[in-house]
């Protein structure tokens, strides 16, 4: 995911040094978010049992591997690890995380992949493709995965509360189930059965000040305008508050999966 600076993150100076401010404090907010949400845990269950159920396990391919904690969570699985990751500070994190893995600098679009992998990751990644591309992305990903592979889609539920907020302060809307329509139209042997399924998920704030900097990330959509803290703080407040001072948003995951015919 390539960063956007917020309405409250970044500060003066040179361009160089805004960029490095709104990249740095996205990361951070990006960490704060994974520190306080279930998400990897229950995802990272739902891949486990998928893992072990797929009938060749030679290469694993993450488009958007971020800092790499689910690449680090299956690499043990596979003997081969490819990932696409744009963003160079998530690059560098994602060496650290999982350093034998083979990076790809470009965005998915522009990406040479020469792997046939057997599971395929295209992680929240189709909010920031125009989606008149999903369709298209879906199929170039589809090119890269080996007879019998399985690509799975994940995206945030439409209608759960977080998305909730991304509509009203962006007008943006994301649904998976827009992309499982055009499946039919993508070319002949590269899509076979498909299912979609939910995974739950849910992020804990301890504090109103750390809710907010995780959801200056969650809104970080790329061309919609930025909110004003103001009325995300209001928002935040409404919505969010447990009245202990802890605050909680739920951000249950679509994941659609696909898989590519054997033969």
């Amino acid at each position: 995911m390539e960063p956007r600076k917020t309405a409250w993150t970044g500060g003066a100076g040179t361009d160089d040094d805004a960029c490095r401010e709104a990249d740095d404090a996205y990361r951070e907010a990006f960490d704060m978010f994974l520190s306080g949400t279930d998400e990897k845990a229950t995802v990272h269950a739902y891949l486990r049992q998928l893992v072990d159920r797929l009938p060749a396990r030679r290469t694993l391919l993450d488009i958007g591997a971020a800092q790499g904690t689910t690449t680090r969570y299956l690499a043990p699985y596979f003997e081969r690890i490819v990932c696409v990751e744009p963003s160079e500070p998530m690059r560098r994190a994602l060496a650290r995380e999982c350093p034998q893995a083979e990076v790809v600098a470009e965005p998915v679009g522009e990406a040479r992949v020469d792997a046939r992998a057997d599971l395929a990751l295209l992680s929240h990644v189709l909010y920031y493709i125009p989606r008149t591309r999903w369709a298209v992305t879906t199929a170039r990903v589809m090119e890269w995965l080996a007879p019998g592979g399985v690509l799975l889609v994940l995206l945030q539920t439409p209608d759960n509360a977080c998305m909730r907020m991304v509509r009203h302060f962006t007008g943006h809307h994301f649904d998976v189930r827009d992309l499982v329509g055009e499946l039919a139209t993508l070319p002949p042997g590269l899509v076979g059965r498909t299912e979609l399924e939910t995974v739950p998920a849910r992020y804990h704030g301890r504090d109103l000040e750390e809710t907010l900097r995780v959801v200056g990330f969650l809104l970080s959509v790329p061309g919609a305008p930025s909110p004003t803290r103001e009325a995300v703080e209001a928002y935040v407040r409404r919505h969010f508050d447990n009245e202990d001072g802890t605050y909680t948003i739920r951000h249950d995951q679509h994941v659609l999966r696909i898989e590519r015919p054997a033969s």
